[in-house]
């Protein structure tokens, strides 16, 4: 069991959406933090006033990640160019997604033991369509788009160096992490925050296709909590564990749901599929994380999502307010 109270621990990608919310819960926990972020899609406002340590650069400059992670005992490496700007440009993504875990690594493997784990933050878009629904870890893997390829990748490095050169390494794959923090004038946001801003703007959701693809929508306090929970615990080592609800949920009715919440009643307008909209059903197996880490989700879609109206309706008052 790792303990984060004073622990040293370096956040990669720190002021992104899910970085900044882990490294709130960090600074809670005691621990003595350090982000490193580029601020490609990163914000510095996502980031408490206080409480940590920043640098801005990137995971692709070897220099800065020796240093960073050759101070630390816990490395969160939550780091990546996301699945638009990876399809935009692939060879981006290769550099970050792939060539930044690789540079972690192996800034990690030359401290000797002193970093006590590398927790690797992945995606449930590994899978592609799959076979089988609800997803095990251990299903057939369908690689569909350039991001899908690179988080496998940074993966499969965690597990290579922990099996060959005993880094200790885990990895979470997340599924449609959405919640207060995911700003929708950020324009590589999920889903939710972009529906929620056009309802409050009085317009029609833009719906990608039929609206009929599903997903397993997970609140970010609930994704933080396992990133936590598997980087503390010793049965984690070498493993991967899957970040969700087991609750699937149609696009259609996610626009129905906020509909309801925010009072509006704006029918969804559908258009063309984009390249990254290839995936039909999304749900995904939780058992695995529930026995081994003692995990499982707190909040409902209906609680998540209204807390997620509350924030981004403050955040849009407070614009106003200039």
């Amino acid at each position: 069991m790792i303990h984060l109270e004073n622990a040293r621990v370096l956040v990669t990608g720190g002021a992104g959406f899910v970085g900044s919310n882990l490294v709130k819960r960090l600074i809670r926990e005691g621990a003595r933090v350090t982000v490193l972020d580029d601020l490609f899609t990163g914000r510095l406002e996502n980031l408490p006033k206080k409480g940590f340590d920043f640098v801005e650069g990137s995971v692709c400059d070897p220099t800065i990640v020796e240093k960073l992670v050759g101070e630390a005992e816990v490395v969160f490496h939550a780091a990546a160019r996301n699945i638009v700007v990876s399809t935009k440009n692939p060879r981006e993504d290769f550099e970050t997604n792939i060539g930044g875990t690789l540079n972690i690594l192996l800034a990690a493997k030359a401290t000797n033991g002193r970093v006590k784990r590398v927790l690797y933050t992945s995606s449930t878009s590994v899978y592609g369509n799959p076979k089988y629904l609800p997803i095990n870890e251990d299903d057939h893997l369908s690689l569909l788009t350039p991001y899908a390829v690179s988080k496998l990748g940074g993966e499969n490095y965690c597990m290579a160096f922990y099996e060959s050169y005993g880094v200790p390494t885990a990895a979470v794959r997340y599924s449609n992490v959405y919640g207060p923090g995911q700003d929708p004038a950020n324009p590589y946001c999920g889903v939710v925050a972009k529906f929620i801003e056009c309802m409050f703007d009085g317009k029609a959701p833009a719906i990608h296709g039929d609206g009929m693809q599903t997903r397993d929508f997970t609140y970010v306090d609930d994704a933080v909590e396992a990133t936590v929970m598997c980087a503390q615990s010793d049965r984690s080592l070498g493993e991967v564990f899957n970040v969700g609800t087991g609750v699937e949920t149609r696009v259609n009715e996610l626009a129905e749901m906020l509909g309801k919440i925010i009072g509006v009643t704006a029918e969804p307008t559908h258009t063309n599929r984009r390249d990254i909209d290839n995936i039909r059903r999304r749900v995904v197996n939780i058992e695995k994380t529930r026995r081994a880490l003692r995990w499982v989700p707190n909040v409902t879609l209906t609680k998540g999502l209204e807390k997620t109206v509350e924030w981004q309706r403050e955040k849009t008052a407070e614009r106003a307010r200039g």
